[in-house]
C-alpha cells in the first residue's frame, strides 16, 4: 500500500511539472465557463444539468489528454524496465498511476462546484439532483480514466494512446446509437452499456445502485486489463 501511494505521489508531481494538466484544465474550464455563461447567465434557469451535459462532452477530449502518458511515457523513456523490477508489484504500479489520474480528475470536479455555487445565489438548487449529478460526473470521469489508463499500456507513443482512448470512449459513449443503427430492436439492450445513458437516474436525483455498480465494474475491468497488459510486457 505504501509503494502504491508513493507511485501516486510521483505521478501527481509529473502531472504538474509538465504542461499537460494545465492545458487540460485550461481547455476544460474555459469551455465550461463559456457554456455556463450561455446556459445560465442568459436564461437564469437554476438547473445544473444543462451545463453538466456539456462538461461531460468535454471529458471525451480531456480524459485521454490526462491519461495518455500514465504508462506510455514509461515505455517511451525505457523506465518501464526499472519500474517493473522495483519492489512494487504490477497491481501497485497500475493502481498508483490510476489513483493519480483520478485525483487530478477530482480536482476538476471540485473546482467546477464554483458554477452551482454561483447558481445558488440566484435561487434554490435541488440538492439531491446537485450532489447525485456530481457523483455521476465523478464516476463517469473515473471510469473513463480507467479506459485511458488501459490504452496507455498499449503503446509507447502518447499520441497513439490518446487517440485509442478517444476512440474507445467514443464507442462506449455512442454504443446505444450504434447498436440501434445495426439492430433496431436492440436499443434497450445496448443502452445498458452506454456510459452516458447510465447517468440518467443520477441526474434526476435518483440513486440507483445498479448504475453505480456499472461504473465500478467498468473501472475494475479496465484496471484488470491494464494489469494484464503490463504483466505481459514484464515477461517479454
Amino acid at each position: 500500500m505504501r509503494r502504491m501511494w508513493a507511485i501516486c505521489r510521483k505521478e501527481l508531481q509529473m502531472y504538474f511539472y509538465s504542461p499537460v494538466a494545465y492545458v487540460a484544465f485550461a481547455f476544460y474550464f474555459v469551455l465550461a465557463g463559456f457554456f455556463f455563461a450561455n446556459d445560465f447567465l442568459y436564461s437564469m434557469t437554476v438547473d445544473i444539468r444543462p451545463m453538466q451535459s456539456n462538461m461531460m462532452l468535454f471529458y471525451l477530449f480531456v480524459i485521454p489528454l490526462l491519461s495518455m502518458r500514465l504508462v506510455s511515457d514509461e515505455l517511451r523513456q525505457g523506465t518501464d524496465e526499472l519500474l517493473l523490477t522495483s519492489p512494487a508489484n504490477i497491481t501497485e504500479i497500475i493502481m498508483g498511476k490510476y489513483l493519480a489520474g483520478v485525483c487530478v480528475h477530482l480536482l476538476m470536479v471540485v473546482f467546477s462546484l464554483l458554477y452551482p455555487a454561483i447558481m445558488g445565489t440566484y435561487g434554490d438548487l435541488d440538492q439531491p439532483v446537485l450532489w447525485l449529478s456530481y457523483l455521476g460526473l465523478f464516476l463517469l470521469g473515473a471510469s473513463m480514466m480507467a479506459v485511458g489508463l488501459f490504452c496507455s499500456t498499449l503503446s509507447a507513443h502518447q499520441m497513439i494512446a490518446g487517440i485509442a482512448a478517444f476512440a474507445m470512449l467514443l464507442i462506449l459513449w455512442m454504443i446505444d446509437w450504434l447498436g440501434y443503427s445495426m439492430f433496431s430492436s436492440g436499443r434497450d439492450f445496448f443502452e445498458q452499456f452506454s456510459i452516458v445513458q447510465r447517468l440518467g437516474n443520477l441526474q434526476k436525483g435518483i440513486f440507483d445502485l445498479p448504475d453505480v455498480l456499472f461504473y465500478v465494474t467498468l473501472i475494475g475491468l479496465f484496471i484488470i486489463l491494464s494489469i494484464q497488459m503490463l504483466g505481459r510486457k514484464r515477461w517479454r
